[in-house]
């Protein structure tokens, strides 16, 4: 390994001029294939495609509703929606979503559509209107004209889904596809969301008519327009590190040095995904730029090294290749041991996660030739003196002080008692962590603040209306059975009906509707309204007849053979726990309730889509954490060769993850898309504390030095680097915690919480650790250091 090294460190060092020059033509190529970088957001991409669920979905979407729906309120500020300058903004509006991109115009909804029926008995028979007549304009709209369609709505039961419950209310409803039927180019979520402000909100909102919009597709872009803001995030954590890196070695030659390599690889990543064909989504735009931060990590200690080394009578060109012998094992496999973290999320279902994956471990690799290669190449350029670096490097020692009392972890005595308290902060994290919640815990987009435009307009909705942003659609497949068509099994019928009462029921259901309770409404109009019959035809040639008679003005609720029906649950948010009780009940019932011919199928609808993801999050956890700690338990024993560097190494690592579940219960935070990878990243990152700690534990373990001076020396020479590393870290991402963003604050508390906790352990416990397994197991003969120059 020494060998391999010193040939590398000739190369790169020898062909100075040609290796800089190589790296700034890939730049200026990658600097223009980035600038055609945007961001791409789209439904599909959230999607666990192998879900039981979600294959569901996508089989019976387009004949049943699907869970990309676009809903629109035109809400009146004062009074109800039954007068004409009202009225005639709700048909407005309806004409203004028909006309927008993607939206399936066979499926837009309102009081306006001539797809939604008054149904009722006259004397020439059964007959079936749309609400608002197919002759009604708003010049025709008359005090009679609209008591007649507020009658129709009230009879035709709209009243809480077309229409609020108090008449404040109208809502225009549209059914949206991720891709241009005639073009196949997949929907623009981020222009579709400014034409919604600009078409519908800015053009039909005022001091009469308020427009409330919710949707993916308005939560998508309102996450990217807010997701702009990234970029000040980003230019207050660059300024901050700037001045924490200036006030670490005095110099402003040093403190560009580690900001612009990182900066060199941030161009590099933006242009291989611009080459691969991928786009930024809004949901990973943060992970660029934190990969970034660490980039900014390791340049600083291989500023701390070059300073020693320089002190210590070196010339800066000696000492960058001192540093770039020294610290390229340790550091590449701190870097390694992220990417592999990154690259296991690419195991989970999720094309967005696993796009996050790509894009991260993109970035992470590249940071091995721009923090570990180009950093130490160019800094051989520079000339600094003797006298600089002992100055520098004598106030480090003034401040780092104090490191000599957190040294003395390392005595017997003093490791035994941490080391136990380790165990025991352990066993305590893992059972305070247990019940941490999977997916949202919150009402209305978990990614928005509460109080967000969004927000507020689905709080309003769901306050008003029977019908939301979220809905359950559970699909029942109806075989044919003793020569009866599945429309003429009243059996089935009933069966599906005794579904929805039941789950009606349930905690946290507000309505719920489908093929089978539309049957019984129109059976009680087939009798003049009479309550007593309002049931389900037993009578198959009754029941045929109905079906035939109503299908086609009941899009959504069953295929036209109606062998595909579907059950449509209207929930009052997508909280964890209430998904999960519907899921259950839903379970529950299929359990207790059989019917042959008739099978039960989850499920579609939003929150099927959420309820897929989140089984998919929470059986992908353990086995991601398991494979990420699998690999750092290979990496570090290929690069040591010791089974003692592996325990000290991780165990350390253990106890700062389970603290980190024992955070996100405390604080409310589910396990969601936004922080699993987090939680894989802290881990990947963790660890690198203890790489750069162990890598100068072993250097001088091998110049003969005592096990306990040796943690002493490692701490007085790393520590203070590794914990200015952690503070820079997590000031830089806790500034995310003012985000309007709710799920990028989540990101930067969890994430600086992280950072500074896994430092915490790397500093106390890993020589506590160290020492109880050299004691315990002392080494036999020299300790050999694999892959370490020694100069």
């Amino acid at each position: 390994m020494n060998q391999k090294l010193a040939r590398m460190e000739t190369f790169f060092f020898s062909h100075r001029l040609g290796v800089l020059a190589a790296m700034a033509g890939l730049t200026l190529v990658m600097a223009i294939l980035a600038s055609q970088l945007h961001v791409v957001a789209g439904f599909e991409k959230q999607l666990p495609a192998k879900h039981p669920f979600i294959q569901t979905f996508d089989a019976y979407r387009d004949q049943l509703f699907g869970a990309n729906r676009l809903t629109i309120v035109v809400h009146a500020r004062q009074g109800d929606v039954w007068t004409r300058p009202v009225l005639t903004r709700v048909l407005d509006v309806t004409n203004a979503v028909s006309a927008l991109p993607g939206v399936d115009r066979s499926q837009v909804k309102s009081v306006w559509t001539p797809n939604v029926f008054f149904t009722e008995i006259t004397e020439e028979g059964f007959k079936a209107e749309p609400l608002a007549g197919g002759d009604v304009v708003p010049s025709k709209l008359t005090d009679a004209v609209i008591a007649t369609i507020r009658g129709r709505v009230v009879a035709g039961g709209h009243m809480g889904t077309l229409v609020s419950r108090d008449s404040s209310g109208a809502m225009v409803m549209a059914e949206l596809m991720d891709r241009d039927p005639g073009t196949g180019a997949p929907l623009d979520y981020i222009a579709l969301n400014r034409q919604l402000e600009h078409d519908l909100r800015q053009a039909f909102e005022d001091s009469e008519v308020e427009i409330q919009i919710i949707g993916f597709a308005k939560q998508i872009g309102d996450i990217a327009a807010l997701g702009g803001d990234v970029m000040t995030f980003f230019a207050i954590a660059f300024l901050m590190t700037a001045v924490a890196v200036y006030w670490y070695c005095h110099s402003i030659r040093l403190t560009l040095l580690p900001l612009l390599c990182s900066l060199v690889s941030l161009i590099w990543q933006f242009g291989t995904l611009r080459l691969l064909g991928y786009g930024l989504d809004p949901l990973a735009v943060l992970v660029p730029f934190l990969v970034f931060a660490i980039g900014v990590s390791h340049g600083i200690q291989q500023i701390n090294f070059m300073l020693r080394e320089i002190a210590h009578g070196k010339s800066t060109f000696v000492a960058a290749r001192n540093s770039f012998s020294s610290l390229l094992v340790p550091g590449s496999l701190a870097l390694v041991t992220a990417f592999v973290s990154f690259i296991t999320l690419t195991l989970i279902p999720i094309p967005m996660i696993q796009e996050l994956a790509v894009t991260a471990s993109i970035g992470v690799f590249f940071k091995i030739a721009t923090n570990l290669v180009m950093l130490p190449v160019v800094a051989s350029f520079f000339h600094f003196t003797g006298e600089f670096a002992r100055e520098a490097l004598l106030k480090r020692e003034r401040r780092s002080e104090w490191l000599r009392a957190i040294a003395r972890i390392a005595k017997p005595r003093n490791a035994l008692v941490v080391a136990a308290v380790g165990g025991v902060v352990f066993a305590v994290a893992v059972w305070q962590g247990q019940g941490r919640h999977v997916g949202s815990l919150e009402p209305g987009a978990p990614e928005l603040r509460a109080d967000s435009r969004f927000n507020r307009d689905a709080a309003s909705i769901v306050s008003r209306f029977d019908v939301g942003l979220d809905w359950l659609t559970v699909v029942f497949e109806v075989e044919e059975r003793k020569g009866l068509p599945a429309c003429a099994r009243a059996d089935a019928m009933l069966f599906i009906d005794s579904f929805a009462w039941s789950l009606s029921a349930t905690p946290g259901v507000l309505s719920s509707d489908s093929m089978a309770q539309q049957m019984k409404l129109y059976n009680a109009g087939m009798n003049e309204g009479h309550p007593g019959m309002t049931t389900i035809t037993r009578d198959p040639m009754g029941l045929g007849s109905e079906v035939a008679g109503a299908n086609d003005r009941l899009h959504g609720l069953a295929s036209a053979d109606c062998t595909v029906q579907g059950v449509n649950l209207y929930l009052a948010d997508h909280k964890a726990t209430t998904i999960k009780t519907v899921i259950a009940a839903v379970r529950a019932f299929e359990r207790d309730n059989r019917l042959d011919g008739v099978r039960l199928r989850l499920a579609s609808g939003n929150v099927g889509v959420q309820a897929a993801t989140n089984e998919v999050l929470e059986n992908s956890e353990l086995s991601m954490m398991l494979y990420v700690y699998a690999a750092i338990i290979l990496l570090v024993y290929a690069a040591y060769r010791d089974v003692r560097a592996v325990l000290a190494c991780c165990l350390p690592l253990a106890v700062g993850t389970a603290i980190g579940d024992w955070f996100m219960k405390s604080l409310d935070i589910g396990l969601t898309v936004a922080t699993l990878p987090v939680m894989v990243l802290a881990v990947g990152v963790g660890v690198d504390y203890a790489f750069y700690i162990y890598n100068r534990l072993q250097r001088h373990l091998h110049n003969g030095v005592g096990v306990t001076k040796a943690l002493e020396q490692s701490l007085m020479e790393t520590g203070l680097a590794t914990i200015f590393t952690a503070l820079t870290l997590s000031i830089g991402v806790a500034t995310w915690a003012f985000s309007d963003l709710k799920f990028q604050a989540d990101m930067g508390k969890l994430l600086a919480f992280m950072f500074m906790v896994n430092m915490v352990t790397a500093v106390t416990l890993l020589p506590a650790f160290a020492a109880v397994l050299e004691r315990w197991f002392p080494r036999r003969g020299a300790v050999v250091a694999t892959g370490f120059a020694h100069h």
